[in-house]
């Protein structure tokens, strides 16, 4: 292999943090792969990564040359793209981070097109509900809901979705409707927790935003619970409108305090900014933001 081509290995190492990732991709065995990495090293006369069991990190003299190579490989990669255009088509491994709940129901059930469109182009989706680090984990994009931190990242907004109260109609023909609030004091709540601890609940009003952490009959991290336990009658529960579009749909969850209701929440693609996307990641992103746009702001 030439340098560029150790190089190549090297930035989808780091991406992946995998060295068997990498030669399964490549269709090589694993010493290969972790002899061309020596071999950069000691042609650059510096440690690049840190081996271990579990993991590979990055040196601080690997840091500052993965900053580098990656702008090179991707300057490459796009040069080619460009030039290619039109006589290839779009082709390689995006791997994509995204909460669970919404992977599920607004990522997968699209890939079929996705696929059929970019037969070359293969999908691997993380889930996960916190915010992963791109570089570290070797992700090419996450989509993100909610506002996004002040980061380095680059973001595109694919979408918005209302950010809703409900409840099944057994819990509401048991318990009452809430009117405002300050009514949620009188009910059963499922609320949303991650190790930070409860998320409060947001509301429009007249002196502008307010917060209120209501009392929880249960909490958990994960959307498909929360999901599932207002299906069941447990309580009220703050939702993102797309995790519980079918349910309203269906009748079998009701939507209140309708009056009060934030502003709707953003739903982006993140990407890392130190390099240009290749034309996989591109087209990836834009038949997202053509999916995602059956997502209406609804009122």
């Amino acid at each position: 292999m030439d340098r560029l081509d150790t190089i190549r290995i090297f930035v989808r190492v780091v991406e992946s943090g995998s060295f068997s990732a990498v030669a399964r991709e490549l269709g090589i065995g694993q010493p290969t792969v972790s002899k061309q990495v020596a071999a950069l090293e000691a042609h650059l006369g510096a440690q690049l990564l840190m081996r271990t069991s579990r993991k590979v990190a990055l040196t601080e003299a690997g840091r500052d040359f993965f900053e580098s190579a990656s702008r090179l490989v991707s300057d490459l990669d796009a040069a080619e793209s460009r030039i290619g255009r039109g006589l290839r088509s779009p082709s390689g491994l995006v791997r994509v981070s995204a909460a669970p709940s919404f992977g599920a129901l607004y990522i997968v059930p699209r890939l079929p097109e996705f696929f059929r469109r970019y037969p070359d182009v293969s999908v691997e989706v993380h889930t996960s509900d916190r915010s992963a680090n791109l570089v570290e984990n070797g992700i090419d994009v996450a989509i993100r809901n909610g506002e996004l931190a002040v980061s380095s990242l680059v973001a595109r907004k694919l979408g918005a979705s209302p950010i809703i109260v409900v409840a099944s109609p057994a819990y509401l023909d048991a318990h009452g409707e809430p009117r405002r609030p300050t009514d949620l004091e009188q009910h059963r709540c499922i609320v949303f927790s991650s190790q930070t601890g409860a998320r409060p609940w947001r509301f429009s009003a007249k002196s502008g935003h307010e917060r209120h952490l209501p009392e929880s009959a249960f909490r958990t991290n994960d959307g498909e619970q929360i999901r599932a336990a207002a299906l069941a009658g447990i309580g009220l529960a703050q939702v993102p409108h797309w995790l519980c579009a079918r349910e309203l749909a269906a009748g079998t969850l009701r939507r209140v305090l309708r009056r009060y209701e934030p502003a709707p929440d953003p739903i982006s693609a993140v990407r890392p900014a130190n390099r240009r996307p290749a034309t996989k990641l591109i087209v990836f992103i834009d038949f997202l933001a053509e999916a995602l746009a059956t997502i209406r702001e609804a009122r």
